[in-house]
């Protein structure tokens, strides 16, 4: 019986410490931007260069 009773307390501060850490990432402005990571796939990266596998005479290099 007294198992139950230390499970309890245990899954009670791990509880109390998921509830204290999401109460301060939505304090620090963590789940703000909303809009971003919806669009963000629609644009391109800047440096998206494709490997150049041409020789000057038209031959692909292996």
């Amino acid at each position: 019986m007294g198992i139950i009773y230390l499970m309890l307390i245990v899954s009670l501060i791990i509880a109390l410490f998921f509830l204290v850490s999401f109460l301060w990432a939505t304090k620090n402005g963590q789940f703000e931007d909303d809009h971003t990571p919806s669009i963000r796939i629609l644009f391109d990266d800047e440096n998206n260069e494709q490997p150049n596998y041409l020789e000057d005479d038209g031959s692909t290099k292996v």
